[in-house]
């Protein structure tokens, strides 16, 4: 069979395999990870049947290591973590340390180096973010003070990682031994502070530009194409000219669009992407799981089971307490933490290349990451019974509102005004005059700079992402107001009431039939372009007319009867 079908036969198979099995995973209420790390196994050469391409599947796979490093780079924001830096600093680090040394003492008794199990450790003490964030977005906390405390501590987690990732090379790969630990740390540091230096010039002064001059054709195609071609460039020259990891090239990539007036627009449009290489990621891992391996190093499997799902937790546990948070929020913390995913893989699966972990390390880790990706939504979610139980007697436990998760972010309850337009500017000044924070949803980057430099909330992407609705705070506005013609209104419903179904949404619709199909949708409120027109203009011919007031009042309550009821839309929606 010839190379390149053997690509499109590896790349259909993954991607069919994951789907079906993801499918099967969502059904049974489990993480869809599992669905696609099963999905590896079935193609894989430890099972009967069909074989993917075990090298293809890897290249894949790497493409979406540096698509998933991007996306972590695009959410990284050095507030967030100084606002819990008191504890997720302290945590995360005690954490690891743990990790490593038990990892380190597991190991060590069943015949590995100090520093395999060093390593090994390091790398089941990094919890997966996809499977994080999963988790308390479906528990409604990931913008409460336990939310804050987790992804801070994994955003420390990470970037330890991306620490290591990039000293094994250096100290382990060819050549390590060639000069003097001092001068090989040296050498690495000169090159790590000039990719961040060059980087951050890139990100000061040329992406901006670039990016704004792409954003000015109009074209979600090539601005889509302009954010790949962002991060693969980067991630490429981080690893030809400056000798670092092409997942810490992705990395600095995804940081510097993500602090920019892109980078809200870049994570909606480079999602689809990256999940979908992301779950090749899973899928080649699967395919290293081998039961015969496994039944023969079971040892090794079930302890790392126990370090991730009761070592690990236990460490955070007894940090977050110490540094004197409640009991709740230290079993919340412990419970998201209780799982590995991608950056354990990564850092295996490199470590295995320069010869450091044995294959076996392989093999315990897909075991366990499936194992407690399976077991840690139900984890979480008898977190808080477990919490009411312990503390009874001792206080009332509230269940985090939305309220509760504004409050924590240091705001109010908002409202989104998708578009700026004449009608978007004058909802935004009335809210603002009664003490409603405006947040403003446009694509035109010209608006967006404009209000960005006048010191207003503003978005840059289309409403009708979900990660865009994300950015511009859904989670905790309480209305929404979609005010400029030609948008995707159902989308932008649609999209808003599955991640705040209590949202009050009002909207522009440009036809009557559209307003109708919009409150079935779900919005409360709909005005319709072509229903106010034929209002406006009836009374304007009546008063030519020299109809009185009366009966201009009455034709007007009989055009609504006819035009808004009958078009499913109330008087409500229709004033005059």
């Amino acid at each position: 069979m010839p190379h390149d079908m053997d690509l499109i036969v590896t790349l259909a198979a993954g991607l069919v395999a994951a789907l079906a099995l993801g499918l099967v995973a969502k059904r049974l209420a489990l993480s869809p990870i599992v669905g696609y790390l099963v999905a590896g196994y079935c193609i894989g050469p430890f099972s009967p049947g069909f074989v993917a391409d075990g090298s293809i599947a890897n290249q894949f796979a790497e493409l979406g290591v540096i698509l998933l490093m991007f996306g972590v780079g695009l959410h990284f924001h050095l507030k967030d973590l100084v606002a819990v830096r008191g504890v997720a600093v302290p945590g995360a680090v005690a954490q690891i340390a743990a990790s490593a040394v038990l990892g380190t003492v597991v190991t060590h008794a069943l015949g590995w180096s100090w520093t395999a199990g060093a390593v090994f450790g390091t790398a089941i003490s990094v919890a997966s973010t996809v499977v994080l964030t999963r988790v308390l977005a479906d528990n409604k906390a990931l913008h409460t003070p336990t939310g804050h405390i987790a992804v801070g501590w994994l955003i420390v987690e990470d970037l330890f990682t991306i620490v290591v990732l990039v000293l094994l090379p250096t100290l382990y790969g060819p050549g390590a031994g060639e000069a003097g630990l001092g001068r090989t740390l040296a050498v690495a540091g000169g090159k790590l502070f000039a990719l961040v230096a060059v980087a951050a010039v890139a990100g000061r002064y040329v992406l901006p530009r670039f990016f704004g001059h792409i954003a000015r054709t109009g074209s979600r195609e090539l601005f889509t194409l302009a954010v790949l071609a962002s991060a693969l460039g980067l991630a490429v020259g981080a690893a030809v000219f400056f000798g670092a990891s092409m997942a810490l090239g992705a990395f600095l990539a995804g940081m510097i669009v993500g602090q920019s007036e892109f980078g809200a627009r870049a994570a909606s449009d480079a999602m689809p992407m990256r999940d979908a290489f992301a779950v090749l990621f899973f899928v080649s891992v699967g395919m290293l799981l081998d039961p015969a391996a496994l039944a023969a190093q079971w040892p090794l499997a079930l302890a790392t089971l126990a370090i991730v799902l009761v070592g690990k937790p236990l460490a955070a546990l007894i940090v977050v307490l110490a540094l004197g948070r409640p009991l709740a929020v230290a079993l919340s913390v412990s419970a998201a933490l209780a799982q590995i995913g991608e950056f354990s893989f990564i850092l295996a699966t490199l470590a295995t290349s320069l010869g450091i972990l044995p294959k076996e390390a392989g093999t315990a880790l897909v075991a366990a990451s499936v194992v407690s990706i399976l077991v840690n939504p139900w984890l979480y979610q008898g977190v808080a019974p477990l919490a009411a139980r312990l503390t009874r007697g001792r206080g009332r436990t509230v269940r985090p509102t939305a309220e509760d998760a504004a409050e924590a972010a240091g705001g109010s309850l908002s409202a989104i005004v998708v578009g700026y337009g004449p009608v978007g500017s004058t909802l935004c000044r009335i809210l603002a005059d009664n003490g409603i924070e405006p947040v403003v949803v446009e694509m035109n980057i010209d608006t967006v700079r404009a209000l960005a430099a006048s010191g207003k909330r503003v978005v840059h992407g289309d409403a009708a992402s979900r990660e865009i609705l994300l950015h511009a705070g859904v989670e905790t506005a309480a209305s929404l107001f979609i005010t400029a013609s030609g948008l995707p209104a159902r989308e932008i419903v649609e999209a808003a009431l599955e991640l705040r179904p209590e949202i009050r949404i009002v909207s522009r619709a440009g036809y009557l039939r559209e307003a109708q199909a919009l409150r079935q949708e779900g919005a409360k409120a709909v005005f319709s372009g072509e229903g106010e027109v034929a209002l406006a203009m009836s009374t304007y011919l009546l008063r030519e007319l020299g109809a009185s007031a009366e009966q201009i009042d009455r034709e007007r309550d009989r055009v609504r009867r006819e035009l808004f009821e009958s078009a499913g839309q109330t008087t409500e929606a229709a004033p005059a």
